[in-house]
């Protein structure tokens, strides 16, 4: 067992096995069926590039060879930082197949997040676009090496340079291992197969130990809610290793149903429409922000999108009025709210809820083991109806992050559920609403980002006293990130000379502060701690202020 895993206890462990939730196969075991029924469907497009299942099943077998020849092991950690490119889906496979355990970084991830993410996974390799934009990523690979014994090895997807081995021909060059070698290895189903990644509020993000049982099990029922089958084809743009484009059903779920995958490395509207038009698209991943640009962008009558039967939206709530007008441009399209976490629990609407329930909530849990509960801060259930902390556990539910048995001990009651930080209330028809949230999180487009890390870089500025990150309002986003700063005397600070501050420490520009406000003092609660709902009120405020002087 990995030392720093919390497994699920053994009483829950026998009742998820004997509902046939969990089918003790690894995630390797359960796509070689895979692989093996639907070997001549296309599994993948990638621009020109087309890959059936028996394709996608080679490439991965041969480049798992080659990374054990490189001397990758079981339980090994990998870091792929990689765009929405068919490289990522192989090397994923590769990864199951001998067993190494990925960490769901970002391509948008830089130096702060890369070296955090192999100080607490102990990751040995990392894997990394040659550049992306201006960006050259093999310099600052590099850096996370000298600083961390434990990464081993560097491999680019592009032109590998000292030190690096390519990608591409890991994945081309025929192996020198047999194949025997990878039937060889044995994997326990009820360990880790990826470490998603918390928005964790303490500053450094937390790993989320997804098990082959849970994980399987999580797309498998994700894509039976929506509606995914064989002649399904799933147009995928937002961060390929996100845990709801990967899982929720995701590449996972799509590849069990020998469905289709078309990955799109950005989220330019006319290019998706086109891509729509082109490969019959029925299924779209979206966030809020992402639907609001598709449904405004003047070219959307231009295409062909009555092929689109289901457009499934999660990260933050949707406004009613988005959802109405999504009905108007896709016509034969539902559109599919979901509340879901990379720590475990998916809730979604289905097809045949009423009006209210369908414009209101965000769902309700995919399956009759998933244990929900509204609390308040002394643990105790609140009364139907009330705003409460969402507590859960479950069969794909996580039991501990990890590596942080101090860190776990607040974050799961004694019985085992695990305390989100998300505020919801219940509806009379048993769906969930949201109602925001306990944890200091900005949540923009969907990046969950951790007002403390800001915070703490902010304060490093020599002309900053104290700072205060809020979200702010924001008609795309849904939220920005406003920095209210008190500064020391006879000091100034503008906007521009703060991220380029920020800039110095390598962070990811989703994480920029997109506002800033001087204040002489900051606002305290009844306890005497900054009010941060004071704080978000002033701004809201000027915001909506600004507009209507326009």
């Amino acid at each position: 067992m990995l030392d720093g895993f919390v497994p699920f206890p053994e009483d829950f462990a026998q009742r998820y096995r004997a509902q046939g939730y969990w089918r003790d196969q690894s995630l390797a075991q359960e796509f070689a069926t895979v692989f093996d029924k639907f070997a001549d469907r296309t599994a993948l497009v990638d621009g020109a590039r087309r890959y059936t299942y028996a394709e996608l099943d080679r490439q991965s077998s041969n480049l798992a060879l080659n990374l054990l020849a490189l001397g990758l092991q079981p339980q090994d950690r990998v870091i792929p930082t990689l765009p929405n490119v068919a490289e990522f889906v192989v090397l994923y496979f590769a990864l199951q197949k001998i067993g190494c355990i990925p960490i769901a970084a970002l391509v948008t991830h830089r130096f702060t997040e890369i070296s955090q993410f192999t100080q607490l996974s102990q990751a040995r390799c990392c894997v990394y676009p040659e550049q992306l934009g201006d960006f050259r990523f093999g310099p600052m690979v590099e850096r996370v090496q000298a600083e961390h014994a434990c990464l081993q090895l560097r491999i680019v997807l592009g032109q590998a340079g000292p030190g690096e081995h390519s990608l591409v021909e890991l994945i081309e060059r025929p192996a020198t291992l047999p194949a025997s070698a990878l039937a060889a290895i044995a994997i326990d189903p009820a360990t880790p197969c990826i470490f998603q990644l918390s928005g964790g509020t303490t500053g450094i993000p937390k790993l989320i130990p997804r098990t082959n049982n849970d994980y399987a099990y999580n797309s498998k029922v994700a894509a039976e809610v929506a509606g995914v089958t064989a002649d399904s084809v799933l147009l995928l743009v937002l961060p390929i290793a996100h845990n709801l484009p990967l899982a929720c059903p995701g590449i996972q779920g799509f590849l069990f149903n020998g469905a289709t995958v078309v990955l799109h490395a950005n989220t330019k509207p006319v290019e998706m429409f086109a891509l729509i038009q082109q490969h019959r698209v029925t299924h779209l991943k979206v966030v809020p922000a992402l639907l609001i640009r598709l449904i405004n962008d003047p070219a959307i009558g231009d295409f062909d999108l009555t092929s689109v039967q289901q457009i499934q939206s999660g990260g933050q709530r949707m406004q009613p009025e988005v959802r109405i007008r999504t009905r108007q441009l896709f016509a034969n399209a539902f559109v599919q709210e979901n509340f879901g976490m990379s720590e475990g629990l998916l809730m979604f609407v289905r097809q045949g809820d009423s009006e209210e329930v369908l414009l209101e909530t965000c769902g309700r849990p995919v399956c009759a083991d998933d244990e929900v509960k509204l609390i308040d801060d002394e643990g105790n259930t609140v009364a139907q109806g009330e705003v409460g902390e969402l507590a859960c556990r479950g069969p794909y539910t996580l039991r501990g992050y990890y590596g942080v048995p101090e860190y776990n001990a607040r974050q799961f009651t004694a019985d085992g559920f695990y305390r989100s930080g998300d505020l919801m209330r219940q509806h009379p028809s048993g769906n969930y609403i949201v109602e925001g949230r306990k944890k200091d999180l900005i949540n923009r487009g969907g990046e969950k980002i951790s007002a403390e890390e800001v915070e703490n870089l902010i304060l490093m500025h020599p002309a900053v006293q104290n700072v205060a990150c809020v979200p702010m309002p924001d008609a795309a986003m849904g939220e920005k990130m406003c920095a209210f700063v008190v500064l020391k005397a006879g000091q100034s600070l503008t906007l521009p000379t703060l991220v380029a501050f920020l800039n110095t420490h390598e962070i990811a520009k989703f994480k920029l502060p997109e506002r800033l406000e001087i204040l002489p003092d900051f606002p305290v609660s009844t306890f005497g701690k900054v009010s941060k709902k004071a704080l978000g009120e002033m701004v809201a405020l000027q915001i909506k202020n600004e507009s209507s002087a326009h």
